[in-house]
């Protein structure tokens, strides 16, 4: 249920209906607009008495929000949710590029990526601390040590830094070095997972499972919200085909499916959604286009010699020509991007 609070309502007014909620036995969540503020219920497994909450000060009306991903939802927020890291808005009217190498490999290698997506124009640092990986022989990450790296890295930089946890206990660690904990693909419907890190302050980017519908995608979404986390980034990464040229197969038609029927900002990660360096480039202008918030890219000082994922990662100098490529293409899409 979404509960319209009137324009004028006060916050004495809000309060008391939250509270009313949760005197059921119901979640309540605070949903501020443009215009007017919503209260979402979650929690109920029947039908809420409509004329009890009708009844309360500051309360034009009730609706029923007919998804599954009630809080996802635009039904239950029509405005676009702008989510802040360190004065960068995610899900605003500026592009955001995401960018550094698949793994934190060393404490030189992290910084001197870092320098190189800064100096191109990139708004975040990515860098892998652990790495689940397909084959058990392969790269894992160098955990709490990359963590250290990516803190540094951040420090030289200014870029605030979004890495990967992989279970409740790298969560706990990484919320003490991170900016944007990301939940990788594997792990989109790891349930004990997105409840634990629906309880941290920190924004979650959250990536679609291989396999993934898109309802499942803002299902798990659903997770993150109704454990009280409102700062949740989609990004689609490319999910499993019959196509055996790249690694995945980019889906851009679920960019603007996904800004249809969510409020949540949405990037692409062309990186892993090809496996191929030479088409990140298109299809990163192709996600721009199709209406992304923006894109994360893998970037890596010396590709040849990455530890992870260095068939797929830019060379600086490519990251370089994409960033001109998408500040001459922002302004087609109604968007900005910084120098």
């Amino acid at each position: 249920m979404l509960i319209i609070m009137r324009r004028q309502a006060t916050d004495e007014e809000i309060k008391a209906v939250v509270n009313a909620i949760q005197a059921m036995g119901y979640s309540a969540h605070s949903i501020p607009g443009s215009t007017r503020t919503a209260i979402g219920v979650t929690g109920n497994n029947g039908p809420v008495d409509q004329n009890l909450i009708e009844s309360l000060p500051g309360v034009v009306q009730t609706m029923r929000v007919t998804k599954p991903y009630k809080l996802v939802s635009r039904e239950t927020k029509p405005d676009d949710t702008i989510v802040e890291v360190d004065g960068i808005q995610i899900g605003g009217r500026e592009l955001v590029v995401i960018a550094g190498p698949c793994s934190a490999e060393s404490r030189n290698q992290i910084v001197e990526a870092a320098e190189a997506v800064k100096a191109a124009g990139a708004s975040v640092l990515r860098g892998g601390a652990f790495k689940p990986r397909t084959s058990p022989y392969s790269f894992q990450g160098s955990a709490e040590q990359a963590l250290k790296w990516l803190a540094e890295a951040r420090e030289v930089t200014g870029l605030p830094v979004v890495t990967e946890v992989i279970d409740v206990e790298s969560a706990i660690l990484t919320e003490k070095y991170a900016d944007i904990l990301q939940i990788g693909a594997r792990n989109m419907q790891n349930f004990v997972l997105l409840t634990h890190v629906a309880k941290s302050r920190k924004p979650v980017l959250l990536k679609r499972g291989p396999a993934a519908t898109l309802e499942e995608l803002l299902n798990a979404a659903e997770y993150l919200l109704s454990g009280g986390n409102y700062q949740v980034i989609l990004c689609e990464r490319g999910i499993r085909t019959f196509s055996d040229f790249s690694r995945n197969t980019l889906d851009l038609g679920l960019v603007p499916a996904a800004k249809e029927l969510s409020h949540l900002p949405v990037i692409t990660d062309p990186s892993h959604g090809t496996g191929r360096r030479g088409m990140v480039l298109p299809l990163a202008r192709a996600s721009v286009a199709a209406g992304a918030d923006g894109v994360m890219v893998e970037v890596h000082p010396d590709p040849e010699r990455a530890l992870s994922d260095g068939f797929q990662s830019l060379y600086p100098q490519q990251f370089t020509q994409l960033m001109n490529d998408l500040r001459q293409m922002a302004p087609v899409v109604g968007r900005t991007l910084s120098r």
